[in-house]
């Protein structure tokens, strides 16, 4: 996992790709809100979200 997060950074420092880094930041929040929600009563909201 380590790996790919400094294959990832590299990857976004060598080619300028500046702009999508808050993209991967936004996916990653709402991955992992769906994965902390994700028994929670507060499921079905956030599944309505998407």
């Amino acid at each position: 996992m380590l790996s790919l997060v400094k294959e990832l950074w590299a990857f976004l420092r060598v080619r300028k790709k500046w702009w999508l880094a808050p993209i991967l930041i936004i996916m990653a929040l709402f991955g992992s809100l769906i994965v902390f929600t994700h028994g929670s009563a507060l499921a079905p909201f956030v599944y309505t979200i998407f």
